[in-house]
């Protein structure tokens, strides 16, 4: 048991310091002793766990995709479906300022430089897609529940938000939003009345479930 659970600490270490590298270095350019010497594990140490560079980002992809899932599962049951949406937007600029896992799983997504257990999701860990498929299933049901505008399409509107989400990322240094909750906030300010049926806005806090309401101005048009 003791020594499981050593392992188990040394698979984590390995994972965090990976994804660490490969969000400061990019996968191509990361290498197996750049991740040793920051996890602190020799390279035959490393190997034990992990046989190549490409099972490391597996392995990151995987618990980025827990992380991700997490996130929105958590806040399925009850409440508004554009809250929530909005909820889980800042929950993932959050984890993507703070938690080296999820930002270097964004990174593997779809990236031509990784492996192809990650980049093509073979394993259902293509983080941008399933980020994309729950926004555009939120919607859905903010449709059905008659939250949406009469003239906005579920299908639009996802495309919309998933494209200022892409573009958090790519303002973000790194290549990855670290710009707090008030910039996300004024764009949903801008957005939601846009999008939200007349009599669901005033419902709708921009900051978040959390955040005063009124404290980012709206938009009545």
């Amino acid at each position: 048991m003791v020594k499981q659970e050593r392992a188990a600490r040394t698979r984590d270490t390995l994972v965090r310091a990976a994804a660490e590298v490969f969000a400061e270095e990019g996968f191509g350019t990361a290498s197996i002793s750049a991740i040793s010497r920051r996890a602190g594990v020799s390279t035959g140490g490393l190997h034990f766990h992990f046989g190549s560079k490409g099972a490391l980002a597996e392995a990151v992809a995987e618990r980025a995709s827990e992380k991700l899932r997490a996130i929105t599962v958590s806040r399925r049951s009850g409440g508004d479906v554009l809250q929530t949406l909005v909820d889980s937007s800042h929950d993932l600029m959050a984890l993507l300022e703070r938690d080296p896992v999820v930002r270097a799983g964004f990174g593997l997504s779809g990236g031509g430089a990784a492996p192809a257990a990650v980049r093509f999701g073979g394993a259902g860990w293509d983080l941008r897609t399933q980020w994309q498929r729950w926004v555009e299933a939120t919607f859905r049901a903010a449709d059905q529940e008659g939250r949406l505008a009469e003239e906005v399409s579920p299908q639009a509107a996802a495309a919309a938000v998933v494209a200022a989400m892409v573009g958090f990322g790519v303002l973000g240094a790194g290549g990855f939003p670290r710009v707090g909750p008030s910039p996300l906030a004024r764009y949903w300010a801008l957005t939601l009345p846009r999008l939200a049926a007349p009599g669901s806005l005033e419902e709708l806090t921009p900051g978040g479930s959390g955040a005063p309401r009124g404290a980012v101005p709206r938009r009545s048009s």
